[in-house]
């Protein structure tokens, strides 16, 4: 199963957050976008569909920024990519075009089982079990423009 890009944002946002363990420090969408190298855009779309699930609150203003609540700490991560996904199948059997095999197909069936052990392994973490010291690490190093290797 491969999660949307939309998931894979609000991952990445949920786990820049988690390393954020003191409150002084202002984490914005900016910040985000630029550490987990993604549009702020998209990534604005990710953090707002989060602060609706109630994983992150913002606060506007010079020393506004994200944050995560306790939901967003303590929910598991397969809840977490359920909410992200909206829970969809993995394949869609219906629809505009449906599948003729449809009615005597057991792939349906298997892959639902499938998806299912999926999000049983993900409901074994939380937020805090993604992120360690070298993930502090890596979202702290300097950026530097691709330009400015090939020059070195």
């Amino acid at each position: 199963m491969q999660l949307s890009r939309f998931t894979d944002l609000g991952l990445r946002s949920l786990m820049r957050l988690a390393v954020s363990s003191d409150a002084e420090e202002r984490v914005t969408v900016k910040l985000i976008a630029r550490q987990v190298n993604a549009s702020e855009n998209y990534v604005a779309k990710a953090v707002s569909r989060l602060a609706e699930l109630g994983y992150v609150e913002s606060q506007r203003g010079r020393s506004g920024g994200i944050f995560l609540t306790e939901a967003g700490k303590k929910t598991t991560i397969g809840t977490i990519v359920r909410h992200l996904e909206c829970d969809t199948e993995v394949i869609e059997c219906g629809g505009d075009n449906p599948c003729p095999l449809a009615n005597a197909c057991r792939l349906r069936g298997v892959l639902a089982t499938a998806q299912n052990a999926f999000y049983a392994e993900l409901d074994r973490y939380v937020l805090s079990d993604l992120v360690d010291q070298r993930t502090v690490e890596l979202l702290y190093m300097p950026v530097f423009p691709a330009a400015s290797l090939i020059d070195t």
